[in-house]
């Protein structure tokens, strides 16, 4: 019941004796809990035991697993993401006109341009959990509830039959909702920020997802999406 209420907007799961990685150390290095990330001294970690997750079926083939409160801290990296990530605005041409995209978005296909260490960390903790090699990363801010973007799939980086992509929040709390391509009833999810959503499976064949407009918010959110290379390489036949 607990994990269907957060389904829904409730409260986060607590935690009780999870795991933490020190950001600021190295992630094999079991001696360290928790650590601080920034020179003022601020805690900042993640949970690398992921106890908090929990998996709901899509169908037979797809899944979302939703991890509240996988980082600690979570707001100091929001801080520290809006100040020094380049973010862009882009135009896309939709039936011969042209639209500014609602969102500003940032990648980085090399991770060694990565401006945080603590996000490198993130990428390994969840390439040794998931046992996917993340590579690269697309972040969004949606500056307030007018940003949004529709029903989609994460095609181009995900071609295989089946992909494990992690999605991070950073920032206030904004809905997250899937539903199957073809139609139907949508799922709603409301992460807050440092919770972990997680779409595998058939999730990016058979499924799209949106972060939908809300008029009345006035705070930012950031998505931070986990890449694979080899995810973006379609099945050989």
């Amino acid at each position: 019941m607990a994990a269907l209420a957060w389904l829904f907007g409730a409260a986060p799961l607590a935690r009780h004796g999870a795991q933490h990685l020190d950001m600021n150390t190295p992630a094999q290095d079991p001696r360290h809990a928790q650590g601080d990330l920034f020179e003022s001294g601020a805690r900042f970690s993640i949970d690398t035991s992921f106890e908090t997750a929990r998996r709901f079926a899509l169908d037979d083939h797809s899944w979302i697993e939703i991890v509240p409160g996988w980082m600690s801290g979570a707001s100091l990296l929001y801080e520290q993401m809006r100040s020094r990530v380049p973010w862009l605005e882009h135009d896309r041409r939709l039936f011969n006109r042209v639209f500014r995209e609602p969102r500003m978005t940032a990648t980085y296909p090399d991770l060694a341009d990565v401006p945080e260490q603590g996000l490198l960390q993130a990428v390994r903790a969840l390439s040794s959990h998931y046992g996917v090699t993340y590579d690269g990363l697309w972040m969004n801010l949606y500056r307030n509830g007018q940003d949004s973007t529709g029903w989609h799939r994460d095609h181009r980086s995900c071609r295989k039959s089946e992909c494990i992509v992690p999605v991070l929040t950073l920032g206030t709390t904004r809905r997250f909702l899937i539903r199957p391509i073809k139609g139907g009833s949508s799922m709603t999810f409301k992460p807050s920020s440092g919770d972990l959503v997680v779409m595998g499976g058939r999730s990016q064949q058979d499924w799209v997802h949106c972060v939908p407009k809300e008029p009345g918010i006035a705070g930012a959110r950031i998505s931070v999406n986990f890449m694979s290379t080899a995810q973006g390489v379609r099945d050989r036949p």
